[in-house]
């Protein structure tokens, strides 16, 4: 069963990730203030963002690994900025091979 993880913006601003595997149906139902508690607080939403999966389950974890993101990353995905995404994907904490390298 075809699956999809989508990206909404709602009305204050804020984006919100979901999955499922009716995106039409889904959408009106956030719409109706039916969704998630987020979006049903944040109406009307937008849909600027999806991807097609073959399986639910793979759309499914395609939402939880965008949901950690943050929220440039999120905005390079959506634009299709794929050297920026690249960029921000780049892990720089105090354990980073690439910090250490460069010290």
């Amino acid at each position: 069963m075809k699956g999809w993880m989508y990206i909404l913006l709602c009305s204050n601003g804020s984006y919100y990730t979901g999955s499922t595997n009716d995106l039409n149906r889904r959408i009106i139902k956030h719409q109706a203030g039916l969704g998630a508690n987020h979006t049903k607080k944040y109406l009307p939403v937008e849909l600027i963002y999806f991807e097609e999966f073959d399986r639910v389950q793979d759309a499914f974890y395609r939402e939880k690994q965008v949901q950690g993101w943050s929220r440039a990353k999120k905005e390079a995905l959506i634009n299709g900025f794929s050297d920026e995404l690249k960029r921000l994907a780049k892990c720089l904490n105090e354990t980073s091979h690439e910090k250490w390298r460069k010290e």
